[in-house]
């Protein structure tokens, strides 16, 4: 089942082009990297794919109503600001927010908790954490929104290493359980090792310079003339482990 379409989608911000005729579609059991330079249009797609944004071509997602569109896609953006003092557990339980109060609400917000490992936090005040521990508290929040998709934008930037790999556990799990995971990210090595799949947006907003599995698509060639680097690439037992080193032509 496709989780979400997006067809010829176009985007211009304040008078410039940033995404042009883009088509891409989400579907359930896949875990997809969204990778791409800064300034490809990574964020400005993820928000246009939610209606955050105007835009042009069509998003299944932002057809729909609101409180619809909230139950079937969860999205955790890049900004990690809390602004209430609440604790830990009554902020993830926001993320219940568009369903109707029920049992599976604490059941929701305990999994999402043991998913992040917070359990030994839950009653500490959210503003009080480390930038870190808020990122893991956010991405909790969203987990506990229990919708088909999950769209998050880097997820992973400022967590250390060991919860950068549970994070990307959890949302390859998500993927196993039938679910649909979107993630912008900048560490290609944690794309290569975690994700089902990579869509990889050219330079400039021009488009998808390529599209599909992490081996067949992060090839020198595709990393020398999209990112303009040099990589190593090690094959392990746990998927590719692939290590930028140079900057081409330095």
């Amino acid at each position: 089942m496709t989780l979400l379409t997006l067809d010829r989608l176009t985007v211009s911000l304040r008078g410039r082009r940033v995404l042009s005729d883009l088509s891409l579609d989400v579907r359930e059991g896949e875990f997809v990297g969204l990778l791409g330079p800064n300034g490809a249009g990574k964020t400005t797609l993820m928000r246009a794919a939610l209606g955050l944004v105007p835009f042009e071509g069509t998003s299944s997602l932002a057809a729909l109503p609101p409180r619809l569109r909230a139950r079937r896609a969860a999205w955790l953006p890049q900004a990690r600001e809390i602004a209430w003092p609440i604790s830990v557990e009554r902020l993830v339980a926001l993320g219940r927010t568009p369903h109707a109060p029920g049992p599976a609400d604490r059941a929701a917000v305990e999994a999402a908790l043991a998913r992040m490992d917070l359990g030994a936090l839950r009653h500490r005040t959210a503003t009080r954490l480390s930038g870190g521990e808020q990122a893991r508290v956010l991405i909790a929040r969203a987990l506990a929104q229990e919708t088909p998709l999950l769209v998050a934008d880097e997820p992973t930037a400022g967590l250390d290493p060991a919860h950068q790999l549970a994070a990307m556990a959890s949302f390859a799990g998500l993927a196993a359980e039938g679910r649909g995971v979107l993630v912008s990210l900048h560490d290609l090595g944690l794309a290569a090792q975690s994700c089902t799949r990579v869509v990889v947006l050219a330079p400039g907003g021009v488009g998808v310079a390529a599209d599909g599995p992490p081996e067949a698509v992060l090839t020198p060639d595709l990393l020398a003339r999209v990112f303009g680097i040099e990589a190593v690439r090690v094959e392990t037992p746990r998927g590719p482990m692939l290590q930028p080193v140079a900057v081409v032509g330095r």
